[in-house]
């Protein structure tokens, strides 16, 4: 007979395979969680035929690492036929949402991506409300990147009233609204001013009023203390050498600078001898691997789309530099930067980046900051990273960038956001769910 459950903790995200820095995000909070008392958590995502379908760039499911016992992912099917055109998916998250919600169990539901996460939560719990049945429930929303850059700003900016008004009132319906950063913030609360001097509306007071900032959750452990000989042989395996390389691992799309990053690669006299290797998938990657064949370094550019979790850190570790100039575009801008921390942790040579959105955030003052758009900048920058530095230059660099990036360790930031959740919900309403965390594992 199963042990009953005390605690739950729902996430509902894109989760894995997706290759997106929030989908590892709510894999290292579902992790923390079961060292905090929860004895169950469910990720809640999209089944893989839908995201294979959607065009969204997907790791190979093979070098997707198992989750911990304790954390279920439900991919819940579409609901209805052919005669219902969209939203079958969506229903059938929406449904398997009202199950959870209606069993007693006290629960935590954590959106991430507003649309349409917080809003399948949002039907959910009101759906829950309705049939009489005991809800438990508290619900954190935490908005990222899309939902201000492909959701919210663009309604706005195309006067869709209802879409941008649904968006920012299932968010403020939750007990806890998070942003990514505060760059992230910023743009809401402004998109809502604009949408309320536009309707009379009032959501950009309330957005300043309860939004709070809980940075993403990183796993450290996963990037320090990386044996040598393992990066060595990992390298090697990809036939690289330790220090002999210049890595740009993201998403592949035009906002993230990779067009910059291969025509600055190519003019840089110190990189002469290296190899720029351009790891991931994503909607550009062959406008990219055309623009590097026309360069003059085409046979030292090579592109990876096969990288899996395990590896990662160890490409970071070895190289000479790491480079994410990404700059800011209509359809996605960078409001933190998860693989310019994991970098940071992992060491190797200096991150080369851009101030666009929320990176600088995510860096401190540690990484070397280039105008975005500008490859001859780039090509400067790859100069002193990779020929300017001594061995004690390069220590420094890598020292101060893994302290900065140690505050995103994913316990420090899922207490803070359980501690802002206990401060958001009122002690006399759910006393099982923000009682002090008793630790069930270490």
């Amino acid at each position: 007979m199963n042990s009953p459950i005390d605690r739950r903790l729902v996430i509902i995200v894109r989760a894995d395979p997706v290759i997106c820095g929030h989908s590892s995000e709510a894999r290292n909070l579902a992790e923390v969680a079961l060292t905090r008392g929860f004895d169950e958590v469910r990720i809640v995502t999209w089944p893989l035929d839908r995201l294979e379908e959607s065009g969204l760039p997907l790791k190979p499911m093979e070098s997707v690492l198992p989750y911990s016992p304790g954390i279920v992912v439900e991919r819940p099917g579409p609901v209805g036929g052919y005669k219902i055109p969209d939203g079958r998916y969506l229903a059938g998250m929406t449904g398997r949402l009202v199950e959870l919600f209606t069993d007693g169990v006290p629960t935590v539901a954590m959106s991430l991506y507003l649309h349409p996460h917080t809003t399948a939560v949002a039907d959910a719990l009101r759906i829950a409300r309705s049939t009489g049945l005991p809800v438990r429930v508290t619900t954190i929303a935490e908005a990222v990147g899309s939902d201000v850059t492909e959701v919210v700003r663009s309604a706005v900016d195309h006067g869709e009233f209802g879409a941008a008004a649904a968006v920012l009132a299932n968010y403020l319906s939750q007990d806890l609204c998070v942003a990514v950063s505060e760059y992230t913030k910023k743009v809401i609360v402004e998109s809502a001013a604009e949408l309320d001097a536009l309707y009379g509306t009032a959501f950009a007071a309330q957005c300043e009023k309860r939004v709070e900032i809980s940075y993403p959750a990183i796993d450290t452990s996963a990037y320090l203390g990386l044996p040598e000989s393992e990066t060595a042989r990992v390298l090697a395996a990809r036939g690289l050498e330790p220090g002999g390389y210049v890595l740009y691992l993201s998403r592949l799309q035009r906002a993230k600078g990779v067009d910059d990053l291969i025509r600055g690669f190519a003019a840089s006299e110190a990189c002469i001898s290296q190899t720029l290797v351009v790891a991931g998938r994503g909607p550009d990657r062959e406008h990219f691997r055309a623009l590097a064949a026309a360069t003059s370094a085409a046979d030292r550019i090579v592109f990876l789309d096969d990288v899996g979790d395990e590896e990662k850190p160890h490409l970071m570790a070895g190289c000479s530099a790491y480079a994410l100039p990404s700059r800011p575009a209509p359809e996605f801008t960078e409001t933190f930067g998860i693989a310019l921390v994991e970098k940071m942790l992992a060491g190797g040579g200096p991150v080369i980046t851009c101030d666009t959105g929320g990176i600088l955030e995510a860096v401190g003052d540690t990484a070397v900051v280039v105008p975005s758009g500008d490859p001859s900048a780039i090509t400067v920058a790859l100069n002193a990273c990779v020929a300017g530095l001594d061995p004690a230059e390069r220590e420094w660099w890598q020292g101060r960038a893994r302290e900065h990036a140690m505050q995103f360790d994913r316990v420090n930031v899922f207490d803070l956001l359980f501690e802002r959740l206990t401060r958001a919900v009122h002690p006399a309403a759910q006393p099982a769910l923000i009682a002090s965390p008793r630790r069930v594992r270490v």
